[in-house]
């Protein structure tokens, strides 16, 4: 007969952006955690809840935990360069779209005080505001990936370093 060892799990559950879920399913079994479940994340749009499993009596606990505190603030860090790509082009063509607006709100108040000259010189820039934006921003989008993926690069490259740190620790007590 085949004797049963207890074996004690601890939890984890933790919301990841979908564009990261694949990255944390292939790199939390270097710290010992198993992927249990998935599912929708209901509070945060964009995200899911995975849940992990992993024993208690894992050895180089805590070495494993600083390293995947190391690991998340690297996705954090990825995350965070990601957004940036968009948010300038985005604040600039914004920016851009509303000068464009108040120009045309000028040349609306121009036209009904019977001022026909001054209404065609401010529905140009107003045309224009609302027009340039869309080029605007692909082109500062376009600047900003070029200036940020490698920046991107070397966090992917920093994360995989410790994920190989952390798996070469549970390597290592897995042989003794």
């Amino acid at each position: 007969m085949k004797e049963k060892n207890f074996i004690g799990y601890e939890y984890y559950e933790v919301a990841v952006k979908q564009s990261m879920e694949s990255v944390y399913a292939d790199s939390y079994g270097n710290f010992g955690w198993e992927l249990e479940e998935r599912g929708e994340a209901v509070k945060k749009p964009g995200s899911v809840i995975m849940r992990f499993k992993r024993d208690r009596k894992i050895i180089n606990k805590t070495e494993l935990i600083r390293l995947q505190r190391n690991f998340d603030a690297c996705v954090s860090e990825i995350l965070s360069l990601e957004t940036s790509k968009k948010v300038k082009a985005s604040i600039i063509a914004y920016a851009v779209g509303i000068i464009g607006t108040a120009f045309m709100a000028g040349s609306v108040f121009a036209v009904t005080s019977n001022l026909f000259v001054l209404c065609a010189i401010l529905a140009i820039p107003g045309f224009l505001g609302w027009i340039f934006p869309y080029f605007l921003y692909r082109r500062i989008e376009k600047k900003k990936i070029a200036e940020v993926t490698p920046y991107i690069e070397q966090k992917y490259d920093e994360l995989y370093a410790v994920c190989e740190k952390a798996n070469s620790l549970l390597e290592h007590t897995a042989e003794e």
